[in-house]
């Protein structure tokens, strides 16, 4: 099993940044997709960036140039950097690991258990 923990959430003004962080711990073989979710109340949970094991990253639209996504592969962590936030990316962000525990096997999604981001004054 491949368990995620995320952390770095929390309250910031508009223009402000934040950290995300997610490490994944368990028995992994290797994990090949790193990503970050988020939903709002009502919503479905959304991507806002992701990066693969060969270093390819796409972000949601309204992020780029504001977020960056960056992994550490081998301590399996991966990070949200978030800079001029905007009461709009308010949300409880998740992150997602597309992983399989063999090889070969299965590629399956595990999420982490979400943190709460809040940008407001």
């Amino acid at each position: 099993q491949v368990h995620l923990v995320e952390s770095g959430g929390g309250l910031v003004q508009p223009g402000g940044s934040l950290r995300l962080s997610c490490g994944a711990s368990g028995t992994i073989y290797k994990i090949y997709t790193m990503g970050w979710y988020r939903q709002t109340p009502g919503s479905l949970r959304d991507l806002v960036a992701d990066i693969t094991s060969d270093g390819k990253i796409r972000y949601k639209d309204s992020v780029k140039g504001r977020f960056t996504i960056s992994a550490d592969n081998a301590k399996n962590t991966w990070y949200l950097q978030m800079d001029r936030l905007e009461p709009e990316d308010t949300a409880v962000y998740y992150c997602l690991g597309a992983a399989a525990i063999e090889h070969p096997g299965e590629i399956r999604n595990y999420w982490g258990q979400g943190t709460r981001v809040n940008v407001s004054i």
